[in-house]
């Protein structure tokens, strides 16, 4: 009799299915994300090559809703090495591949006054390349040093409450 898999999200059978190629570090450091969403992307075959190989940079991307759907521009995927005269360019637009309510929904609210669109995150999921994308409000340079304050003081705390158990 065949086992089965559990398919539901949270179980280490999902964990399992999902592999990072790549992150955006400097959206965590640059912007407060506020909602986060999940959506396919339109590639190439050489460029899905790249993507597993993880040669893939998410540094300078951004999401842009237009009349026909989202996209995505700035993410820079390496041309592949074997792919002769049908290689992609590294930096061409991307579709995104959403829904419809999804799309005018991050439309309305990129529409708002200094809210934007970032890739926070590249990965594979069932064989699908997919990237998590962020609305988000840019931080100022207090903003920024203040972050980095509070995260400093937690990683004390935390040491001082371990050596203090131990």
């Amino acid at each position: 009799m065949p086992s089965r898999r559990p398919k539901g999200r949270g179980t280490a059978e999902t964990a399992e299915r999902r592999r990072n190629v790549s992150e955006n570090r400097k959206a965590f450091r640059d912007y407060q994300l506020l909602e986060r969403v999940e959506a396919g992307l339109v590639l190439l075959g050489t460029e899905i090559k790249s993507i597993r190989a993880s040669r893939v940079n998410l540094g300078d991307a951004y999401a842009q809703v237009r009349d026909d759907g989202a996209w995505l521009y700035g993410m820079h995927v390496a041309a592949w090495p074997g792919g002769g005269p049908w290689n992609h360019e590294p930096l061409r637009p991307r579709k995104l591949l959403l829904h419809k309510d999804q799309v005018q929904k991050l439309g309305r609210s990129v529409g708002q006054k200094g809210l934007t669109l970032v890739p926070v995150r590249l990965y594979i999921r069932d064989h699908h390349a997919k990237v998590e994308l962020a609305l988000a409000k840019g931080r100022r340079q207090y903003d920024k040093r203040q972050v980095i304050i509070n995260r400093e003081t937690d990683r004390e705390i935390a040491r001082a409450m371990r050596s203090r158990q131990g």
